[in-house]
C-alpha cells in the first residue's frame, strides 16, 4: 500500500501519533544494561507497550550509530520487531547526498525489504538530493519526510533568511510540494513525500500547511521540546488527517524506574488522548 495511504489509515484507526526512539545510553532505566544489549531491550518493551496505542514510531539512528557496529545491528532488530508488531517505522536519519552517493543511501534505507517505511531526508543540495529517495519511495511503497522548518531554536539562522518576498523554508516548501504533488496515494491526497515541521513554530506550520497540502506533515517538538497539542493543530486538515505528531522523551523516559513500561504507556495515551481532543475541538 502507498505509504501515505497506509500512514492515514493507520493514524484514523489508533491516534495520529509517533513514538521517536531515542534510547540515550546514559538515560536507560534501573534493571537495563548501558549498552548496545540493553538499547535493544528497551526499544523491545516501548515497542510492546505502545504497539496498540501508535501507527509508527521513530528510530533515531545518531543513538545507534554511537555505539558502533553492535548498534547498528540493534538498529536493524528494532526495525524488523517493530515491523512483526505491525508498526509502520521512520528512520530519522536526516540522510542527504547527490548522484550515485545519494542512490545508494536510497537503495540501504528504502530498497525493496527493508524494514523501513519512511526516512527522513536534509534537502540541502536542492531537488539531486531528494528525487533518488523519491524513486525508491514509488518502487517499493515507502515515504520520506523532507526538512522544511525544524523545531530547535537556532533553525531561523538559514531557515527564516528572507528569499525576495519569501523566506528559505517557504521556498523549500513549495519545492517540496511540487515533487509530493507527482506522487499521489490512489486512496487519499497526500504523497509519498512528506514534510518535517515542528510544533515550536506553530504560526510557520499554519501557513506551511497551506503552501503543501499534499504531504504528509511530520511534526516534532512536542512535549519535551516544549510545544504544546494546540501547536500541533495547524499542521492537520480539518478532517484530521494530514499529520502525525512525535514524541520521544516524555514518552520513553517517563519514568526511570523499574516502572519504566507502564510510565510510558500512560504517557503515550496521555498524548494520544490529548491530540485526538485538540483534532475534535
Amino acid at each position: 500500500m502507498h505509504f501515505a495511504d497506509s500512514l492515514t489509515k493507520e493514524s484514523k484507526t489508533k491516534a495520529p501519533i509517533c513514538i521517536g526512539l531515542d534510547p540515550n545510553v546514559s538515560k536507560l532505566p534501573e534493571g537495563i544494561a548501558k549498552d548496545a544489549s540493553g538499547v535493544l531491550e528497551f526499544c523491545k518493551g516501548i515497542i510492546d507497550t505502545v504497539s496498540e496505542i501508535t501507527p509508527c514510531v521513530k528510530p533515531q539512528m545518531a543513538y545507534f550509530e554511537q555505539l558502533g557496529w553492535e548498534g547498528m545491528k540493534v538498529f536493524w532488530e528494532v526495525c524488523e520487531y517493530a515491523k512483526s508488531k505491525d508498526l509502520l517505522v521512520i528512520a530519522d536519519g536526516k540522510r542527504n547526498d547527490i548522484g550515485s552517493t545519494c542512490e545508494a543511501y536510497a537503495e540501504a534505507y528504502l530498497g525493496k525489504g527493508k524494514p523501513i517505511d519512511a526516512l527522513t531526508v536534509s534537502p540541502y543540495l536542492g531537488s539531486d538530493g531528494i528525487k533518488p529517495f523519491i524513486e525508491q519511495c514509488v518502487k517499493n511503497d515507502k515515504g520520506i519526510f523532507v526538512l522544511v522548518k525544524t523545531s530547535n531554536p537556532s533553525s531561523g539562522e538559514l531557515q527564516d533568511l528572507p528569499v525576495g518576498d519569501e523566506m528559505v523554508h517557504e521556498n523549500m516548501a513549495q519545492l517540496v510540494e511540487g515533487l509530493a504533488a507527482e506522487h499521489l496515494g490512489p486512496e487519499t491526497s497526500f504523497s509519498c513525500v512528506g514534510a518535517v515541521v515542528g510544533a515550536t513554530y506553530p504560526e510557520e506550520l499554519k501557513y506551511l500547511r497551506t503552501l503543501m497540502p499534499h504531504c504528509p506533515i511530520l511534526i516534532p517538538g512536542y512535549g519535551a521540546q516544549g510545544g504544546g497539542a494546540q501547536d500541533t493543530k495547524p499542521g492537520f486538515l480539518a478532517d484530521g488527517t494530514g499529520a502525525i505528531v512525535n514524541s520521544a522523551r516524555g514518552i520513553i523516559f517517563a519514568s526511570s524506574g523499574k516502572d519504566w513500561k507502564e510510565a510510558a504507556e500512560q504517557a503515550a495515551m496521555d498524548m494520544a488522548e490529548e491530540i485526538k481532543a485538540i483534532l475534535s475541538s
